[in-house]
C-alpha cells in the first residue's frame, strides 16, 4: 500500500466511523439519539485509533493537513509530500462523509432538523465570533500537534512495519483527541483538521440531502485555517525547545 493510498483509506475511515457517531447521536430514529457529547467525543477518539492503527505503518498516518504541515515545519517530513499527502486526506474525508451519508440514509430522512444533518458532516461554532472561533481551533490543533511531535516518530516507516508497540501505538493520539474534545471542543465542535471539516462540508454541498441547510461558507475558513496556524505554531515552539 502506498503512503497516498493509505493515507485515503486511513482518513475516510476517520471520517467514516467520526462522522458515523456524530449521525448516531443527532439524527432522528437511530439507536443512540441522543446520547450525548460523551459519545460524540469517545466515537471520533477511537476513530483516531482504528485509523491510525490502518495506515500507520504505510503513511505515518497524518490524516490531516495540519499534521503534515507542522510535521514539514518542525522538518520531519519532506515539504515535496505535503500536497500528495493533503490531496489524500480530502479525498479520503469526501469518501468517508458520502459513506455515512449512504449508511444514514433513512435517518437524514427521518430528520427534521436541517442543522443536525449538517452536522454530521462539518463542524459549526456554539457562539458564532470568528475570532474566538479561529482561536479555539488554533489552539485545539496546537495541543494536538504539539503532542504528536513529543510522542511519535512522524517519519515514514518501511511498509509492513508497525508504529510504537505494535497497534497499541496507536493509542496516545487517540487519548489526546478524546482529551481536546473534551476539554476545549465545546466552543466549535474541535474540526483541528481542515480536511476533516472542509471535504465532508464539500460533500454536504452536492449530495441530494432533503431539507438541508446552507453548508456555511462564510465559515468555512476557520476550521481550515484555525488548525494549519496552531500545528505550524506547534512545530516552531518545538523547533525553539530542541
Amino acid at each position: 500500500m502506498t503512503p497516498f493510498i493509505s493515507e485515503i483509506i486511513g482518513t475516510a475511515i476517520l471520517i467514516l466511523l467520526g462522522g458515523g457517531v456524530v449521525a448516531n447521536v443527532v439524527l432522528n430514529k437511530t439507536i443512540g439519539n441522543n446520547s450525548g457529547w460523551m459519545v460524540i467525543t469517545t466515537g471520533w477518539a477511537l476513530a483516531v485509533y482504528v485509523a491510525v492503527v490502518i495506515s500507520g505503518p504505510y503513511s505515518g498516518a497524518h490524516l490531516n493537513p495540519a499534521v503534515s504541515i507542522g510535521l514539514a515545519v518542525a522538518e520531519k517530513f519532506p515539504w515535496q509530500d505535503v500536497p500528495s499527502y493533503v490531496l489524500a486526506q480530502m479525498l479520503g474525508a469526501m469518501l468517508g462523509s458520502g459513506t455515512v451519508w449512504l449508511i444514514y440514509r433513512d435517518h437524514f430522512a427521518a430528520t427534521e432538523d436541517a442543522g443536525a444533518k449538517k452536522a454530521v458532516f462539518c463542524t459549526a461554532p456554539a457562539i458564532r465570533n470568528i475570532f474566538s472561533n479561529f482561536i479555539s481551533e488554533t489552539v485545539g490543533t496546537f495541543v494536538l500537534v504539539f503532542a504528536v511531535l513529543y510522542f511519535t516518530d512522524a517519519t515514514l516507516t518501511e511498509p509492513g512495519t508497525v508504529i510504537g508497540l505494535g497497534s497499541l501505538g496507536a493509542l496516545p493520539v487517540a487519548f489526546v483527541v478524546w482529551s481536546i474534545g473534551l476539554s476545549l471542543g465545546g466552543t466549535t465542535g474541535y474540526a483541528i483538521n481542515p480536511a476533516r471539516d472542509l471535504g465532508p462540508r464539500i460533500m454536504h454541498a452536492i449530495l441530494p440531502i432533503k431539507n438541508k441547510a446552507a453548508s456555511d461558507w462564510s465559515y468555512a475558513l476557520i476550521p481550515v485555517l484555525g488548525p494549519i496556524v496552531g500545528a505550524c505554531l506547534a512545530a516552531v515552539l518545538m523547533l525553539i525547545l530542541s
